[in-house]
């Protein structure tokens, strides 16, 4: 499976719940956004390893919203501690799916420790995770996907990248525009 047929996947997810959705660093947001660009989509555009921490945070925050986030293998493995605190927060809206490339993506497809042997949902099961799931087609994943609104989700895709066009938008457009969908009205 390609990276961009596993974010084809979670975007339609997202669709179909309303949830909002976080954009991984880098070529993952482009190729979000190329493929279904939403007003519910926050797309990070630095900051490697935090999309995971930014949705958790979301999640907590609006529990009447399902949050789902897109995240690296690379990302993740700069920022594993988020995994041990989804699994104590254990939010019941919150999807993290980690598509594992094996590469560093965004910076020239260098392997990463995933390509290694380090097993992503092995860690997030050892870090307390006890939704834990893996799916390595995109039909796989879209069953997965059709009964699975919490918990961690690791997709294993192939390296690669798609000539996705440059986010046209500044930072702070989709930031002004994701906080439109996404906060609370002020009480």
């Amino acid at each position: 499976m390609k990276r961009i047929d596993a974010i084809n996947e979670v975007a339609e997810k997202a669709k179909e719940t309303g949830a909002l959705l976080i954009g991984n660093i880098g070529i993952p947001c482009k190729e979000l956004h190329n493929v279904c660009d939403m007003q519910a989509n926050f797309y990070m555009l630095g900051s490697m390893g935090l999309a995971s921490s930014i949705g958790l945070g979301l999640a907590l925050s609006r529990p009447d919203k399902k949050v789902i986030t897109i995240e690296g293998d690379g990302s993740i493995l700069m920022n594993m501690g988020t995994l041990a605190t989804i699994a104590s927060q254990e939010p019941g809206n919150y999807l993290l799916v980690i598509i594992d490339n094996g590469a560093y993506g965004s910076t020239g497809n260098q392997p990463t420790a995933t390509s290694k042997g380090t097993d992503l949902a092995a860690v997030a099961k050892g870090a307390g995770n006890k939704r834990v799931y893996e799916a390595d087609t995109p039909d796989n994943l879209r069953e997965i996907l059709r009964f699975v609104d919490a918990g961690v989700i690791v997709v294993k895709a192939d390296p690669g990248n798609t000539d996705a066009p440059v986010i046209e938008m500044t930072p702070k457009e989709i930031l002004e525009r994701f906080m439109d969908i996404s906060s609370q009205p002020s009480r």
